[in-house]
C-alpha cells in the first residue's frame, strides 16, 4: 500500500503555481524557478508534465556535476544578512532606533516582522 506524499514532496519542497491561460490550457511552474515549467489540458496534466520536467532538469544537472539547486524552504537560515541602504534611510532608522531605546538591528526586524505578517 502506498503511502499518500504532499505534492510538495515530489517538487523537492519547490511551491507550484497553476494558472489557466486565455486559451483553456494549464501551466504549472515553479515560484521559485518561473523558467521551470510545463502546460497541460487540465491541472493534473500539467502539474504532471511538470514533474517529469523536474526529474529531467535534476538528471540534467547531475549529468553535468552540477548540484541540484534547493527549495528556499527546505535551506537552513542562520538569521543574518546585510542589506544596503541609502545612508539617509540608514541615520533615519539609527535616529528610530535611539528614540525607541532599541538596536538598529531590534527596529529593522520589528519593522521587516510587522511588513510580513500583514
Amino acid at each position: 500500500m502506498k503511502k499518500n506524499r504532499k505534492i510538495a514532496d515530489y517538487f523537492d519542497g519547490y511551491t507550484i503555481n497553476l494558472v489557466q491561460d486565455k486559451d483553456g490550457d494549464w501551466l504549472a511552474h515553479f515560484v521559485e524557478m518561473p523558467n521551470v515549467s510545463a502546460f497541460g489540458e487540465t491541472p493534473q496534466q500539467a502539474v504532471e508534465e511538470l514533474r517529469v520536467a523536474w526529474e529531467l532538469m535534476k538528471e540534467s544537472y547531475k549529468a553535468d556535476g552540477e548540484t541540484v539547486p534547493q527549495a528556499p524552504s527546505r535551506k537552513t537560515y542562520s538569521g543574518a544578512f546585510n542589506v544596503r541602504v541609502d545612508k539617509r534611510l540608514h541615520k533615519a532608522l539609527a535616529i528610530e532606533a535611539a528614540q525607541n531605546g532599541l538596536s538598529l538591528n531590534a527596529l529593522v526586524a520589528q519593522k521587516l516582522t510587522r511588513s510580513t505578517l500583514r
